[in-house]
């Protein structure tokens, strides 16, 4: 055989091994390419109209056109109004926020630890009740720790911490801690036991090799458990809303909800706007930075 019929035959076999694609190939693919447009449309429509709005003048509030006709900036002066106290309330979110992100990997980290390595009866059952805490509804949560806050327990007249920092933070460690716990306990269980021991014979304490061997390989998934925990107690509205009463202690989703227009009864759409995109930007942008991280921390924890 010639070296030119082998180079045919060559080219025939890999036509007769390339797939056929026929009308049914052709239509799963057209479904597919739909069916991911209309999502990423239902996703981004609401987003793109809270921007619209925000740039319309604040007497075309209720306009409905897809495009502002003409663009203005006026709504977004208007947020940073002193009355708004916009600035403060950005300030409060993120000091709550942090404060809470920090305490739930401290203490999450700690726990997660213990019960990834520790051996004891019933560690499955603890597990259990702790993802279990995060389910209930965080209403009934409110009532009690309103009664508590309010120094109207007997015993307890000193926890007065109504419109305090504090007040805001601790009830949504609750929410976070579980998700912290559950998450990064499966992440540990990943890493192998013969890490630590081979840094515990070079010299290093339980600790030493806890912080310096696991800790850093443990990144991915306490990365995404900070965003999560962050994200989630930035957009909390409930618990913010509850504890702190007065407009100094107000977080920033808890300030949107409190805009009034110029005359105090009417709803300033486009200013609520403004304030919804300047509270949101800030966070899809860094879940768009980071979502490789996000999604390597959420499914590193799954494999074995």
């Amino acid at each position: 055989m010639s070296t030119a019929q082998a180079h045919v035959t060559a080219a025939e076999i890999a036509e007769l091994n390339k797939p056929k694609r026929d009308g049914k190939y052709w239509a799963g693919s057209i479904a597919g390419i739909v069916g991911m447009a209309f999502i990423i449309i239902y996703c981004i429509l609401p987003f793109y109209w809270m921007i619209v709005s925000s740039l319309r003048l604040p007497s075309d509030g209720r306009s409905t056109d897809f495009v502002p006709n003409p663009a203005s900036i006026e709504n977004y002066v208007a947020v940073f109004a002193p009355q708004n106290m916009f600035g403060q309330a950005v300030l409060n979110s993120l000091i709550v926020s942090t404060t809470t992100t920090v305490l739930t990997l401290l203490f999450g980290i700690l726990a997660a630890y213990a019960l990834a390595r520790l051996r004891f009866a019933a560690k499955g059952i603890v597990l259990s009740i702790i993802i279990a805490c995060s389910m209930f509804p965080g209403i009934t949560l409110v009532i009690p720790l309103f009664k508590l806050f309010s120094g109207n327990y007997p015993g307890f007249e000193w926890l007065n911490w109504m419109n305090t920092y504090q007040a805001l933070v601790i009830p949504t460690l609750s929410f976070g801690l579980p998700l912290c716990v559950w998450n990064l306990t499966a992440f540990f269980r990943q890493l192998p036991v013969e890490l630590e021991q081979a840094a515990m014979v070079d010299g290093c304490t339980p600790g030493q090799a806890f912080a310096k061997v696991i800790l850093p390989l443990a990144a991915p998934g306490v990365f995404t458990t900070a965003i999560i925990t962050f994200i989630a107690v930035w957009n909390d509205y409930m618990i913010a809303l509850q504890f702190g009463t007065t407009p100094e202690m107000y977080t920033s989703v808890v300030a949107l909800s409190k805009f009034t227009g110029q005359y105090g009864y009417d709803t300033p759409w486009g200013t609520i706007m403004a304030a919804g995109v300047l509270i949101t930007v800030p966070l899809l942008v860094a879940v768009l930075i980071f979502q490789r991280r996000i999604v390597a921390g959420l499914t590193a924890g799954g494999v074995k």
